[in-house]
């Protein structure tokens, strides 16, 4: 059986677990290519670690996928599924916003949303140049833009135990702005945790609630995002005799469904919330590996109908597509490697699956819920997100950039995991 505490803390000795102190790191990536003069966490624009957006861009649909092995990101035309840029940015990302950016992302000033370091940064996506970065109090964050693309609903796990509502609208004068703020720290967690643990954030389609698993308190809390405070919790029933732990999810595209990964019992669970009621969701369903699941469920994405789940479950090497409406396991997609996260191209028709261990990306028609293209991308590729444009500096597979330092992220896995919880 996996330890769990190695999965929720993939960087701690056996010493410091549970609650590691793991100081902030900057990793190296071998020799910088000439001319890369960026400096970790920000490539040129202002003083204030900002960019004025003067890169020109193309209308591309475009899958932007992060390299936590040196740093770099690969740009996917989800058209052609070329890889047709690889650019050092000075930053990696595990979990970048990725549920409705890819609609909301139409010309070269619009942000991309990363969890990197110490908090939460925007890049613009035609310079691939750090426009604002929000720190939160924790190594360990994820974010999501709300479907009109004003706000982003920040969750900073330990030792923040906080929500965060930031400007998201780039024409903002105070775009990247906290505008709202939840110490959730009093509600405690289980065991000595000294907080429930928020952990991911995703977003009902009609933008007025965020759903977040809480890993130590066993809770799924529903946020209403204008007032911005917590408008129900719902406990989550253990696995067997074990916690569930709930730390992932997803909101269906129809509002009817939630999945939620559960780290707890032996090799995870899946389950199935109906939120047809928004702001009363309530469980349908839960998958063990009896049920054919995959083992270690950390994210998901669902299709484009609503109608089937893509499971990312990384022990077992494969993404576990769920029946949606029955609640049932439909298949079991190999990927020969452990893969955590993916994001649909703009047009939702193809999922794109970074499989780490491999350095590629894994392509999944969504018609024919298959793997139809595998793509070669950096080292240890993590995060992915998409949008419709792109910018059009270095063009080119061939022309890359490394760096020699680059600020990492918070993961799950083997990866640059150079947090500070």
């Amino acid at each position: 059986m996996e330890n769990p505490d190695s999965v929720i803390y993939p960087n701690a000795t056996d010493s410091e677990r549970p609650r590691p102190a793991i100081s902030r790191r900057v990793l190296l990536a071998g020799s910088a290519a000439a001319g890369a003069t960026a400096t970790a966490g920000c490539l040129g624009g202002d003083e204030d670690g900002t960019n004025n957006g003067t890169d020109e861009f193309v209308s591309k649909p475009t899958v932007y996928i992060f390299n936590t092995g040196d740093g770099t990101v690969s740009v996917i035309d989800s058209e052609t599924d070329e890889v047709v840029a690889t650019r050092a940015i000075g930053m990696t990302a595990s979990f970048p916003s990725n549920q409705f950016t890819p609609q909301l992302v139409e010309d070269g000033t619009g942000p991309l949303w990363l969890n990197v370091d110490d908090g939460v940064r925007a890049i613009e996506v035609g310079s691939l140049e750090q426009q604002r970065h929000i720190e939160t109090g924790s190594g360990a964050n994820w974010q999501e833009q709300t479907p009109d693309g004003d706000h982003v609903v920040v969750s900073a796990r330990e030792p923040a135990h906080r929500q965060f509502k930031l400007d998201a609208d780039p024409d903002s004068d105070s775009f990247g702005g906290v505008l709202a703020e939840l110490d959730r720290s009093d509600e405690g967690g289980r065991g000595d945790n000294d907080g429930p643990g928020p952990c991911d954030v995703t977003i009902h389609p009609d933008g007025e609630y965020a759903y977040v698993p809480d890993l130590f308190g066993d809770t799924l809390t529903v946020i209403d995002i204008e007032r911005f405070e917590i408008e129900r919790q719902v406990p989550v029933e253990p696995t067997a005799s074990s916690p569930a732990e709930p730390w992932m999810g997803t909101a269906s595209w129809d509002g009817t469904t939630l999945l939620i990964e559960n780290n707890g019992g032996d090799g995870g669970t899946e389950s199935l919330w109906d939120v047809s009621e928004p702001a009363r969701p309530v469980e349908r369903a839960r998958l063990t590996q009896a049920d054919g699941l995959g083992r270690g469920p950390l994210t998901s994405e669902i299709g484009p109908n609503s109608e089937y789940g893509y499971v990312f479950t990384r022990s077992s090497e494969d993404v576990t597509v769920v029946d949606v409406e029955a609640g049932s396991v439909e298949d079991r997609l190999d990927l020969g490697g452990s893969a955590f996260v993916g994001s649909w191209d703009v047009s939702r028709s193809k999922l794109y699956v970074p499989v780490q261990t491999n350095d590629e990306v894994a392509v999944i028609d969504a018609v024919e819920r298959e793997i139809v293209d595998r793509l070669d991308v950096g080292p240890e590729p993590y995060g992915a997100t998409a949008a419709r444009v792109r910018g059009t500096s270095g063009d080119t597979a061939a022309s890359f950039e490394r760096l020699a330092e680059y600020e990492t992220t918070y993961c799950m896995g083997q990866c640059a995991c150079g947090h500070e919880l």
